[in-house]
């Protein structure tokens, strides 16, 4: 009898299981979490710059972490234009809007008031925005972009002979410097600018418009 009681022992013993409140079939499944509570300051805002080179933001992917540990994202599809000096803010403090840099409140404004930058007595320039309005009588013969700094350059015809012109241009202007230069037949200007941008021309009565884009 003692030898019956023992054989029917040892299969029990090895099908026991350390915690008895777990199911058998779920038991793989339930993630251990920890009560130690870690101090991670709650998020309230934070702002990230993109570069010059920026037109568009396509996606916004968050990475997050859940309860068991586990690190997931979550993406978001967007498609919209953007103006890289503002930064993007990423925020959970409903009540208060984001403070911006009064130079970037500045170019964020919309209204298209032109105002004077740089003037010789055959060509006059004026600014509102990513507009350059050049006011002249001569004809412009080519335009084109250069890097390193970023710059678009312009010749017009007029047999003149100046000393070079060297004009720096202050903020909010998107033009950091205009610089004028005389050849035979023809004078150069060169428009510096504060990033990588290209551009349109559109012929005016009196002059040019350049856009920037």
């Amino acid at each position: 009898m003692k030898l019956f009681f023992l054989l029917l022992f040892i299969p029990l013993a090895l099908f026991s299981r350390e915690n008895p409140f777990f199911p058998v079939d779920a038991s793989q499944d339930i993630p251990f979490t920890s009560n130690q509570i870690q101090q991670i300051p709650p998020l309230k805002r934070v702002s990230m710059q993109l570069p010059s080179t920026a037109r568009t933001v396509e996606s916004i992917v968050v990475s997050y972490k859940n309860l068991d540990g586990s690190i997931a994202t979550k993406k978001i599809e967007l498609h919209n234009s953007i103006d890289w000096h503002l930064p993007l803010f990423i925020s959970q403090n409903y009540g208060a809007s984001p403070e911006l840099p009064q130079a970037v409140k500045k170019v964020n404004k919309k209204a298209e008031v032109y105002k004077k930058i740089a003037s010789l007595p055959f060509i006059t320039f004026y600014a509102a925005g990513k507009k350059l309005k050049v006011i002249t009588n001569d004809k412009l013969l080519r335009h084109f972009l250069l890097v390193k700094p970023h710059r678009i350059v312009c010749d017009f015809k007029r047999d003149t002979d100046i000393r070079s012109y060297v004009k720096n241009i202050k903020k909010p202007f998107l033009f950091k410097q205009i610089r004028v230069g005389t050849h035979k037949g023809y004078y150069r200007v060169v428009i510096e600018l504060d990033g990588y941008y290209q551009y349109k021309v559109t012929t005016l009565s009196k002059g040019y418009l350049f856009t920037l884009r």
